[in-house]
């Protein structure tokens, strides 16, 4: 990991966050508790996890400027998200870091940087 690049680069760019959002998509539809939460068509919620983490991770702006400010806790508030939603979104998201080699330094980065959002969406006492 270079401190000196911002995440998206230390990703790899676009295409490191293609990547990452291609490894990811497969694990949530595979899993028991995520899965019901999306949509048979992952295709657009792919892309849009594409345009929100390349500007997240200090790349191009490209979800704001497609559809404004994130806003994403007011996004997801109609779903029931449970802490374990969150763990389990996380657990799937180091799978996809993992699957796509990203080093363990910056890995943890990532999931650090991730679990903020990941519980800010928490909308449900647990199950």
């Amino acid at each position: 990991m270079n401190p000196h690049f911002s995440i998206y680069d230390n990703l790899g760019g676009a295409e490191g966050i293609r990547s990452l959002v291609e490894a990811f998509y497969p694990r949530v539809q595979q899993n028991e508790l995520l899965a019901p939460l999306f949509p048979e068509d992952i295709e657009p919620v792919m892309e849009k996890q594409y345009m929100f983490l390349s500007q997240f991770f200090g790349g191009p702006a490209l979800f704001s400027e497609a559809y404004g400010h994130p806003m994403m806790r007011a996004r997801h508030l109609r779903f029931p998200i449970t802490e374990r939603h969150a763990e389990e979104w996380l657990r799937c998201m180091e799978g996809a870091l993992m699957e796509i080699g990203v080093d363990d330094e910056l890995r943890e980065f990532v999931l650090q940087r991730l679990s903020g959002p990941a519980h800010h969406f928490v909308n449900t006492p647990l199950d």
